[in-house]
């Protein structure tokens, strides 16, 4: 595992799936992965939609039911997750020469591209190959141990990254996010799409963003139109999720590295919130 990326240069571990190396590195992935019960990758057709501000919550959400859970940040070009859980600074190296996730709580433990860089604002320009082999690094070359979720945070769209976890991880299962407007349906009908090209099982979509209260004068307030995200689980035949609503406080927690899943709240987003999780819960057998 690298502990720095220069940018234009090339990935030290573009070639780690070729030859004896390969295989090597296959049995380990595999060896890894059986010791993860339940594999989430949270996927959105464009960006601007909450996406990881949701998979890290939904990580957070499930470490606080004693379930113990690894959150992996495979969008390299513009890694959040870090910021939005408040964890800085480089991975520690077990012994044996793994990568120790950075610790959240005792139940998660969290990778990122972002704990690979020496520099928070250091660009990283990778072509896909390089991609590929560092999602592979991020399971093979950490220490995840025995995980009963591992949800992975994928950047917006149909690229290379979703390629590789269906390839990777063949028993993961998507959940899709997008908000309501007619702009974010159309670009998750192709995420949907995607899924089912790549055969990756969708466990369902969930709308963020959606209808809140006024806090001044109490009445709806629907800022990016509302029941688009059912109506397109409906039409594409996949289950919805739930609806989450807009809430400011979201945008300043993930600002500060506070996930607002992490406390106990009393209001219309968490416990919006939680029925989604209880959802995910029940459609992994959980």
């Amino acid at each position: 595992m690298p502990d720095r990326v220069s940018p234009g240069s090339s990935c030290p571990v573009d070639k780690c799936g070729a030859g004896a190396a390969g295989t090597i590195q296959d049995l380990t992935i595999k060896s890894t992965l059986d010791r993860i019960k339940h594999k989430l990758i949270v996927m959105s057709g464009k960006g601007g939609v909450g996406k990881s501000s949701i998979a890290a919550n939904l990580a957070v959400a499930l470490s606080q039911r004693d379930l113990k859970v690894g959150l992996m940040d495979v969008d390299f070009h513009g890694p959040s997750i870090a910021g939005i859980m408040g964890l800085a600074g480089l991975l520690d190296v077990a012994a044996g020469g793994l990568a120790e996730p950075k610790a959240f709580s005792q139940n998660l433990g969290v990778v990122s591209m972002a704990s690979l860089l020496r520099e928070k604002d250091q660009a990283v320009v990778w072509r896909g190959p390089a991609k590929t082999g560092a999602i592979r690094k991020f399971i093979s070359d950490v220490r995840w141990d025995y995980r009963d979720y591992l949800i992975v945070d994928s950047p917006p769209g149909t690229g290379d990254e979703p390629l590789t976890i269906a390839q990777t991880i063949p028993d993961a299962k998507a959940v899709i996010v997008t908000t309501p407007q007619e702009v974010a349906l159309g670009d998750v009908r192709k995420s949907i799409n995607l899924c089912r090209h790549i055969h990756i099982e969708i466990l369902g979509l969930i709308e963020n963003m959606g209808e809140f209260n006024c806090p001044q004068c109490g009445k709806p307030v629907a800022l990016f139109k509302k029941g688009g995200g059912q109506t397109t689980a409906a039409s594409m035949n996949v289950p919805f999720l739930g609806t989450l609503p807009f809430w400011q406080d979201m945008v300043h927690a993930c600002d500060q590295g506070k996930p607002v899943m992490k406390n106990a709240g009393n209001n219309k987003f968490y416990h919006a919130f939680e029925q989604i999780v209880e959802r995910i819960l029940q459609g992994t057998g959980k």
